[in-house]
């Protein structure tokens, strides 16, 4: 379905051609792909703050730092550094159903994620792809089991996604031709799980009755190569595709920490016990474990978030 509303432009969106004195063709020149400086048990810094959107019932802001190569010189294009992540929810609801609508004895959820069309550097259209489809599908897996949906009979409420930065695929010298595509397509693993964590805030700033606050993480398998030999698969939390040569699997959760429950389970990559020297003897069940323990990160600093808001409350009840 084409939207007739608009003028779009080609379904494949071109880049624009980046003119620069370091982007030559000799290799001592060209720009290395990023490294991960972190250990692979420590995350991203994270920003979470709720309360953003005045006219919603609730609403939150995400936003995870992005990595650079600390041993480049070059005088950077934001283009060129790694990209973060940056997303913005909103909360509309619990309100009454339209009078047509069957009967509910409980909550409806909606979800809506969408990509900013500057997100990524591969523009974005207007309209939903089966990309974004697919993450909302997870984001109301992941919710449908922490509201508390037979308290408001009758009632929807909707969850709005905006994705204002994408996590890359992959390294943007791969797009050129300097690299493996091994590691395309798993950027959208930290982007569920950051959705996962913001929505939950955005939930709770609306007051909306949950039996706990759902965080996602994700950890992933990566293995790395150095003049053409490969080296171990080595486990981390909060993989960042474009720092990596090669991704072997990657896991994503939704993690309840007062039940120890998990709402959501996404798995994807060579991983499990016939596919064990491929993956180091990497186990699906550690996979899932280290998951866990990236959503227990999230989940500090969601609380931190939600009881900052609640005291800035207080302060102007008083």
């Amino acid at each position: 379905m084409t939207d007739r509303r608009r003028i779009n432009g080609p379904s494949g969106g071109t880049s624009a051609p980046i003119y620069s004195s370091y982007l030559t063709k000799d290799s001592r020149d060209i720009p290395e792909r990023p490294t991960r400086t972190r250990p692979p048990n420590v995350l991203r810094k994270m920003f979470l703050k709720t309360g953003v959107t005045p006219s919603a019932s609730g609403s939150a802001y995400l936003e995870l730092e992005a990595s650079k190569n600390p041993n480049s010189t070059a005088p950077g294009l934001a283009s060129l550094s790694t990209s973060g992540l940056k997303l913005t929810c909103t909360v509309h609801g619990p309100r009454p159903l339209p009078k047509s609508a069957p009967f509910s004895p409980h909550v409806i959820l909606t979800t809506h994620v969408k990509y900013a069309p500057f997100a990524t550097r591969k523009r974005r259209g207007y309209l939903r792809d089966n990309s974004e489809r697919d993450l909302g599908v997870h984001l109301e897996t992941a919710l449908r089991g922490v509201i508390i949906g037979d308290r408001w009979p009758k009632s929807g409420v909707e969850v709005i996604i905006t994705i204002l930065e994408g996590e890359e695929d992959q390294w943007w010298g791969d797009d050129i031709g300097r690299g493996s595509v091994g590691a395309a397509e798993w950027g959208m693993m930290s982007v569920l799980s950051g959705c996962i964590t913001v929505a939950s805030a955005a939930i709770a700033d609306a007051g909306i009755d949950c039996v706990d606050v759902v965080a996602g993480g994700v950890a992933a398998v990566v293995r790395s190569r150095n003049e053409g030999k490969a080296h171990m698969p080595t486990l981390v939390l909060d993989p960042v595709p474009s720092e990596h040569k090669e991704i072997v699997a990657a896991c994503i959760v939704g993690y309840l920490p007062g039940r120890d429950e998990i709402t959501d389970l996404w798995v994807k990559g060579e991983i499990g016990h016939e596919n064990n020297t491929s993956s180091g003897n990497t186990s699906y069940d550690e996979l899932a474990d280290n998951a866990v323990q990236a959503a227990l990160g999230s989940h500090r600093v969601l609380v931190a978030a939600l009881k900052e808001t609640a005291n800035a409350k207080l302060r102007r009840l008083r």
